[in-house]
């Protein structure tokens, strides 16, 4: 090699030294302002910001929103990152409540997880479709118009086939009662669908099995449980109850239970009268003998069981005692002297 050769090279090596420093310093520059884009806008802002994405958005739409709300550096940043992570087609729609403390990893996260905000309800035990409908117009959840065309929708659920056409309510006894947290935009139809679907899963996993030994169906199984439901105010009386019921239509007697009676009633009462007694309604154990069409209530999971799990006793009467609890006959006569001690 020449020495003019060699005196070339050696002005090259420092050049390409230095390009490639200045290589190195602009990938940890390109990487450190990444980075930064990905973290809070403002690490000292709490406050909440309202964020509603609506259905069908897509990456680019919501990265575009959160930057016009002040909540990531950059909407090209959030779309890097989400696509990056593999979030960018998981992104949901919904009401959400974020803060510019918020890292983006945060934001895509609680996004992609659906982590929208929610709200509490409990529905009581033995509520009716009706009284659960108020609830809920009641807590603002949906209007009246809303709830009533929601129940009027198709459901598809095996068990909503052995519904009697006499029954009241399509629905009633199914609407599981339970603490639901749900979206705080849930609509009245997909309330009943998760409602539904819980009963669903409950049923599965609980009392199927129960009800095959026993030889119910579930409408046969869910009505005795709401009778149960309205009648025991004292839950370890729960069992002895439907060993009542079982005794009674194992002897092909009337059931004559009041709360199905008020069930039927035009107009919501507490207390029977005679004169109700007399309706002509097939919800009327007092002149229809079996099970009425359909459950007179939603019950829980401790009156399904004790419907599938009744107590093996000779009782036929029971009488309230004014105090919740009830007194237990064997006989008729017997039954007399304790209405006579207790009511009359």
């Amino acid at each position: 090699m020449s020495e003019i050769s060699i005196k070339k090279h050696s002005r090259l090596r420092p050049a390409i030294w230095l390009a490639l420093l200045f290589l190195i310093v602009a990938i940890l520059m390109g990487y450190n302002y990444l980075n930064r884009q990905y973290e809070p806008v403002d690490p000292a802002d709490h406050r909440p910001i309202d964020v509603r994405i609506p259905a069908n958005s897509t990456a680019r739409e919501i990265a575009i929103q959160l930057e016009e709300a002040g909540l990531v550096h950059s909407a090209n940043a959030f779309l890097s990152y989400c696509r990056k992570e593999g979030l960018d087609s998981q992104l949901k729609a919904g009401h959400y409540i974020f803060k510019r403390s918020q890292s983006v990893s945060e934001i895509a996260g609680d996004i992609a997880r659906g982590a929208v905000v929610t709200q509490s309800i409990t529905i009581p035990e033995g509520y009716t479709v009706d009284q659960i409908g108020r609830l809920f117009v009641k807590q603002g959840l949906f209007t009246e118009a809303e709830w009533q065309e929601a129940l009027e929708a198709d459901y598809s659920f095996a068990f909503l086939e052995g519904v009697s056409p006499q029954a009241d309510h399509a629905l009633e006894g199914f609407l599981f009662p339970d603490t639901y947290v749900i979206p705080e935009d849930i609509t009245a139809q997909e309330m009943i669908q998760h409602m539904l679907a819980t009963f669903e899963h409950l049923w599965q996993e609980k009392l199927a099995a129960a009800a095959d030994e026993n030889n119910l169906t579930i409408n046969e199984t869910v009505t005795l449980a709401s009778l149960i439901e309205r009648e025991a105010q004292v839950g370890s009386e729960r069992e002895v109850i439907s060993g009542v019921i079982h005794n009674r239509l194992a002897r092909g007697m009337l059931l004559q239970i009041d709360a199905t009676v008020l069930y039927c009633l035009p107009n919501h009462k507490e207390v029977v009268t005679y004169a109700d007694l007399e309706i002509d309604n097939p919800y009327n154990t007092y002149k229809y003998l079996g099970l009425p069409p359909g459950p007179i209530a939603n019950p829980g999971l401790a009156s399904l069981e004790a419907a599938l799990h009744p107590q093996e006793h000779n009782y036929l009467y029971y009488v309230a005692r004014g105090d919740g609890s009830h007194h237990f006959s064997v006989t008729y006569e017997e039954h007399l002297r304790a209405k006579g001690r207790y009511i009359d």
